[in-house]
């Protein structure tokens, strides 16, 4: 750059200026509250897109026949059979069924419903309200759409701390702090800071088909949106076609006619009605033409996109009424995929009812006692298991057939020295596993034995020595 200079009346060069480049620091001690406006590096969906999914997901379970049963399936194979909250101790176990039957709870009822949405949105979110003179908690509902954001711990982007709603008809942004059953002590101190700011109340929030740094959860239907809606419009267009199909034309042809005559003959002509009586020389000829529109094809591609949609969703073609070349043997081992995909989300949803339970149980001890579980000196008593049916029966005469022939097995191994019985009450351990029942060698062993000697008691036989030299006169004293 150039100056120019009064005195010379020349242009001279400017003075250079060293180069600084921008910088500064962060003054504002709120930091931790404020987002930036183009998002961060969470591989979350846009506000937007986030709220579009909720709509779409909502829209295809309503009217998309194949989006219904992608949703209902698991829901039908983990839940038809109902399920079971057992705690060891008899006092916990009477607040988790008052729990469960409150009538606003209904969770026979409701349960449904919450696995239902967590797959179709991807996410849910339940308000907890205590009864602080009884300690009875009841759950409430806060529609995915309704969030704006789920703030996670600095220091550990897969732990939701809080949760911030968006404006409601009173111009306030409610927060909420997620519940996590433990003291405050689990986060470190800017977590605790951060939690101290959701003072509108405390709720669950759950998620499936997010990742570690993803806040929100994402709808199982959402690889599938655009598939499902291109196969729907695919089957209109059939439906179009075969009103096509049905329709057809009177094809009159006139032989050795004039254009003159043609015309006049078309002025005069009638469409026959049925059963009616159509008389005419061999110089005209009439044919019904319809439209030759092959459908060969088109089944070949309706079966080709719903097998992109369903094998997404990891469910066997015949699930769907298309049973194509599937027997019975090759059916069963077609339909294991899909079971195990339930069972990991049959699994996820044991753990979402625990983990309420186990809130229920804080809160009674809290409200009721003053106390807690960890004070308590048979914590492990308060311990919540969710027990689910198996999703499918089995076949259990194989299994019943393999067990008869282990015992067998094992009891002559046992006999010669070949197997301990420890060794061989495990063995028949791991095929009376595939029946339902879970056996622990030691105690099994124990329990044997013990019920062996009642039995020989109520018989009136002796009970053996534990060693037969015990019973034998010492040398000694047979000397003696």
């Amino acid at each position: 750059m150039k100056v120019w200079d009064a005195i010379t009346g020349l242009f001279s060069p400017a003075a250079e200026e060293p180069m600084r480049e921008a910088a500064g620091s962060t003054i504002d001690p709120d930091e931790h509250k404020w987002r930036r406006l183009t998002g961060d590096a969470k591989r979350d969906l846009s506000p937007v897109s986030q709220d579009r999914s909720f709509e779409l997901a909502a829209w295809l379970w309503m009217t998309n026949p194949i989006a219904n049963r992608l949703i209902e399936l698991p829901v039908a194979y983990m839940l038809a059979e109902g399920v079971e909250l057992e705690v060891e101790d008899e006092e916990a176990q009477k607040w988790i069924n008052a729990f469960w039957n409150d009538p606003i709870n209904c969770m026979d009822l409701k349960l449904a419903k919450k696995v239902r949405e967590l797959a179709l949105y991807g996410e849910q979110c339940w308000p907890a309200f205590t009864n602080e003179i009884n300690g009875q908690v009841r759950l409430g509902y806060i529609d995915p759409a309704d969030i704006e954001t789920v703030v996670t711990d600095p220091d550990n982007s897969e732990q939701p701390i809080g949760i911030v709603m968006k404006l409601d008809n009173r111009h306030r942004k409610r927060r909420y702090r997620v519940i996590v059953n433990g003291t405050e002590d689990v986060f470190a101190d800017t977590a605790r800071r951060i939690r101290e700011t959701f003072n509108d109340g405390e709720c669950f929030y759950f998620t499936v088909n997010d990742l570690s740094n993803q806040s929100r959860g994402h709808s199982d239907m959402l690889p599938m949106m655009d598939w499902l809606d291109g196969y729907d419009n695919a089957l209109f267009g059939e439906l179009e076609r075969w009103d096509f199909l049905r329709a057809f034309v009177w094809d009159v042809t006139m032989k050795g006619a004039t254009q003159e005559e043609v015309e006049a003959r078309a002025k005069n002509i009638k469409v026959p009605q049925p059963g009616s009586i159509r008389v005419h020389n061999d110089a005209e000829e009439w044919a019904a033409v319809s439209p030759q529109l092959g459908s060969y094809e088109a089944g070949n591609n309706a079966r080709l996109f719903r097998n992109q949609i369903i094998g997404g969703a990891t469910i066997p073609e015949h699930w769907f009424g298309g049973g194509g070349d599937v027997n019975r043997a090759t059916a069963g081992e077609m339909g294991e995929p899909a079971v195990k995909v339930f069972t990991m989300r049959q699994k996820q949803i044991g753990y979402i009812l625990s983990q309420v339970a186990t809130y229920v149980i804080h809160t009674r001890l809290r409200v009721l006692y003053g106390a807690t579980v960890d004070q308590s000196n048979h914590a492990e008593d308060y311990e919540v298991t969710a027990k689910f049916p198996e999703l499918t029966a089995k076949d259990t005469t194989k299994y019943a057939a393999a067990f008869a022939q282990v015992v067998a097995g094992a009891v002559t191994a046992v006999d010669r020295g070949l197997l301990s019985e420890q060794s061989a009450v495990a063995l028949l351990g791991l095929v009376a596993g595939q029946l339902g029942l879970e056996i622990n060698p030691d105690e099994e062993i124990e329990r044997a034995r013990l019920e062996a000697s009642e039995r020989a008691e109520a018989e009136g036989v002796p009970d053996l020595p534990e060693d037969p030299a015990d019973d034998l006169p010492d040398a000694a004293a047979a000397a003696e």
